[in-house]
């Protein structure tokens, strides 16, 4: 039997689509420094937890609690931080083992269901949807989240679908997933997998063999032996904790448009079902191809609710959306749960003979396509205007502020607002002066501290502090200031520009 060509064979090309994928998102984990707030916040985060040995407690601040999120992303950011050291690359290659790991899973359901051109397929589609491909290379919870949800969506699955012994180990493995999405975000990983699955097992009649195949009783206790010694920890730790975790974070961020509660940012207030606009946004540019299927085969489309499969992944990819289409504070990253069984969903379709969309007749389209989200993103990286990085992290003012400080002793304070990423590329050693008054305590103690400041908030300052001060450079929208005796010569005052 002749071999055939790579030409010929599809799962070729998709194999080397996906390691292209893979290999560029690797080599580009390190290409670019971490922009605020979200990824330097989080990776703050993790490096004060190396810092201080402290791996119960994310500490937002020395000694300030971070009560926001569970620490399973930044327990292993901080592994690997502790490992390679304090940089961008090892700050967001854990978010790349979730993604793998993600996709890994995919390809181990999509093969129950067909062959390894399917499987290959869903895991192209996947990985070159925008959303995933920046998240998996980005220092943020929801991957640790996603890979949670989509194990135990895989699992509860293949553990259904199989009564050997292999699938009771997926059955365990159900409520390992449950667990790390608890130890991700906490209980709306819990609600983003069992909507779905509740919704599926009522409609389709599937009590006894979803309660026979998962071992309930057993995976409950397994899912508590691991979350709870932690969620007890921290409330112990910082009491408080759960009041804050469970109330504020999984009831009034949602309900609450521009919840004045959060301790650690601003909501983001958005229009009642903005998260499907971003849906569509996420899954660029598969949502072209998935919305030619809808449109081409117009009834047949039913297929997918009764269908048991396709019923269980729309539920799966679906759920997210319904779930946060009445919340006020939204990202899109809410949408990374689902964009698995999109996936699946659309090689499903892509696959069948009934279905041939104008992706699947023009060769040129079919070969270009998922190398859109890769090469854009890579080479994006190029032609990002400087001003755009220059406002959005400070590895540069902190890089500058070390050429310039008129001494070693000098420290870095800024004023009235610090950044997240001024924290991680400072090692922690950042200051911030929040008030004038804060302002004038460092300028009297005669260690000629270099102080950065919005230029937007420069003039905020009395005139008193104003005439203390003179310009040492300018970055962006920030400037770089010093006390006006610190420098030799005649600096020129701030006030006089």
């Amino acid at each position: 039997m002749t071999k055939p060509s790579p030409s010929k064979n599809p799962k070729y090309w998709l194999y080397g689509v996906l390691l292209f994928a893979g290999l560029t998102r690797l080599l580009t984990l390190g290409a670019y420094p971490l922009f605020d707030t979200t990824e330097s916040r989080y990776a703050e985060i993790a490096r004060e937890m190396v810092a201080t040995n402290n791996w119960i407690t994310p500490q937002f601040d020395y000694g300030t609690p971070f009560w926001g999120k569970p620490p399973l992303s930044s327990w292993a950011t901080a592994v690997f931080l502790k490992a390679f050291g304090v940089n961008e690359f090892a700050a967001r290659f854990s978010s790349l083992l979730f993604a793998l790991g993600i996709v890994w899973l995919t390809y181990r359901l999509a093969l129950r269901r067909q062959d390894r051109n399917f499987a290959m397929t869903a895991c192209v589609i996947l990985s070159t949807s925008v959303l995933f491909y920046v998240a998996g290379g980005s220092v943020m919870t929801d991957p640790a989240l996603a890979f949670g949800t989509t194990l135990s969506m895989v699992s509860f699955w293949l553990a259904v679908t199989d009564e050997t012994a292999l699938g009771r180990f997926w059955g365990y493995l159900f409520f390992i997933g449950l667990a790390l999405g608890l130890l991700a975000k906490g209980p709306v990983a819990v609600v983003l997998t069992m909507m779905p699955i509740a919704i599926w097992v009522a409609v389709k009649k599937q009590w006894k063999p979803t309660w026979q195949r998962l071992p309930w009783i057993i995976g409950s206790l397994l899912t508590m032996g691991v979350v709870l010694p932690w969620y007890l920890a921290a409330e112990k730790a910082t009491p408080g904790f759960l009041e804050y975790f469970i109330i504020g974070e999984h009831w009034k961020r949602f309900t609450e448009s521009g919840w004045k509660g959060d301790l650690y940012g601003k909501g983001h207030s958005t229009p009642h079902g903005t998260i499907w606009l971003y849906w569509v946004l996420a899954t660029f540019p598969w949502c072209f191809v998935f919305f030619e299927f809808l449109l081409r085969n117009g009834r047949k489309n039913s297929e997918l609710v009764r269908n048991d499969w396709l019923f269980f992944l729309v539920l799966w990819a679906i759920t997210p959306m319904l779930f946060f289409s009445l919340a006020a504070n939204i990202l899109w990253t809410y949408v990374l749960t689902g964009l698995p069984a999109f996936a699946l969903i659309l090689a499903e379709l892509m696959s069948s003979q009934k279905n041939v969309s104008t992706y699947q007749k023009h060769g040129w389209l079919s070969m270009s396509l998922p190398l859109i989200t890769p090469i854009v993103f890579s080479v994006g990286l190029f032609f990002i205007p400087s001003s755009i990085v220059a406002n959005k992290t400070q590895k540069a003012i902190v890089s500058k502020y070390l050429e310039v400080r008129p001494t070693p002793a000098s420290r870095l304070v800024y004023i009235g607002n610090r950044p997240y990423s001024a924290e991680f590329y400072s090692y922690g050693t950042a200051q911030i002066a929040a008030t004038p008054e804060a302002v004038k305590q460092y300028l009297s103690d005669k260690q000629e501290d270099v102080f950065v400041i919005n230029k937007k908030d420069l003039e905020r300052l009395p005139e008193n502090v104003q005439a203390d001060l003179s310009k040492l450079a300018d970055h962006g929208m920030f400037e770089l200031l010093v006390h006006k005796h610190s420098l030799a010569g005649d600096p020129t005052n701030i006030r006089a520009k």
